[in-house]
């Protein structure tokens, strides 16, 4: 939901421990598995430097080819199963906050949204990605 600070909140509940939770969010491996919100896009490649002032570039691309683009960003604080910050290549700023209680784990992501898509869109999006990490996280 939108909030007064002009930022967008997401978040989920994941029938799975945090150190699964956190492996699969972290590693290139993984993120090509389930960063798309729908079955028609899909990340080809995903390189992620997990470190202060690293580099993450994850490539989505629509399954028919008419369109691609890099997600791309430079984490500002790597707190390891706990927060991670970004900014990406336009200057927003991403947080994601990542909490466990009794077996399940809660990730929330804070953004603020871009100018050529509306609020609703952008929380819609991120959203179903966010939705789509927690289907792949509790069938592994």
């Amino acid at each position: 939901m939108a909030n007064e600070n002009n930022t967008i909140t997401v978040e989920t509940t994941i029938d799975a421990p945090l150190d699964q939770v956190w492996k699969c969010w972290t590693t290139p491996e993984n993120i090509r598995q389930w960063n798309n919100a729908s079955d028609d896009w899909y990340t080809p490649s995903a390189d992620n430097d997990l470190t202060e002032g690293g580099k993450f570039v994850f490539r989505m691309e629509a399954r028919d080819g008419s369109f691609g683009f890099d997600f791309t960003g430079t984490y500002q604080t790597v707190k390891e199963k706990e927060l991670l910050e970004y900014v990406l290549t336009d200057d927003r700023k991403v947080s994601v906050a990542f909490g466990e209680s009794d077996g399940q784990t809660k990730v929330t992501e804070t953004f603020e949204p871009e100018s050529e898509n509306t609020v609703e869109m952008q929380q819609a999006g991120w959203q179903a990605i966010l939705d789509n990490f927690k289907k792949y996280v509790e069938k592994q």
